[in-house]
């Protein structure tokens, strides 16, 4: 476990390399690995652990009964996931949580988090304080994605997914972290009407594209 990478997370964030290591155990934590594909929690399942990745990402998906999926989000490294069912035992699972590549994920009980413990471990208020951010930071990112699919064309969920990516990266080139189905099911639209979309606006000199690296041109 690579203590000196928890510190830099967001949950874990003010704590020292020890300060992490005495948390771990304090809220009975494990570590597993998953290939590429793997179901990490599937819709309808209750939890009491919260996940965070420490290496590869993870798509969070909502699931129809005839095998079609929708992407809500991508948990990258140092990110958590389902935190907030976690934090409210019995409460079926709404999503799935799908591994996006070979990924490993470090499990902490919220349970554990959310109360004192035996050894008076000073650093919960921390960490409490921590959760709320990355909920209120997770609170945000659904409301974008609400933003983006309310735009009523294809082109239009485009754009305003695009340029929130040049704004979080700060140029105009930058590297979206979803292939082209991933996108397509991301912003709720047909995948082929999508690249088809992209290919109008790349002859228009809106931007140009190799894979998931877009370059959006200025006017």
């Amino acid at each position: 476990m690579n203590y000196q990478f928890l510190t830099t997370t967001l949950l874990f964030r003010g704590t020292t390399a020890d300060e992490a290591k005495a948390m771990l155990s304090c809220m009975n934590s494990f570590e597993k690995t998953y290939k590429k594909g793997d179901i990490i929690y599937h819709a309808g399942e209750c939890t009491e652990n919260m996940g965070l990745v420490l290496s590869g990402s993870v798509n969070i998906t909502i699931d129809d009964v005839w095998g079609g999926s929708t992407i809500l989000g991508q948990v990258s490294s140092g990110q958590l996931f389902a935190e907030t069912y976690a934090c409210v035992p019995g409460e079926p699972m709404m999503v799935s949580v799908t591994a996006n590549e070979n990924s490993e994920i470090l499990f902490l009980n919220a349970s554990r988090l959310m109360t004192s413990c035996k050894n008076a471990c000073p650093y919960h208020s921390m960490l409490i304080h921590n959760l709320l951010a990355v909920s209120a930071y997770k609170n945000l990112a659904l409301s974008m994605r609400s933003i983006h699919t309310s735009q009523k064309s294809i082109r239009g969920r485009l754009i305003s997914y695009l340029s929130e990516q040049a704004r979080r990266s700060g140029s105009y080139q930058f590297t979206v972290p979803f292939d082209r189905q991933q996108l397509a099911d991301y912003l709720g639209v047909d995948r082929s009407a999508m690249s088809n979309e992209l290919s109008k606006m790349k002859r228009e000199n809106i931007l140009t594209y190799e894979k998931n690296h877009f370059s959006l041109t200025q006017k």
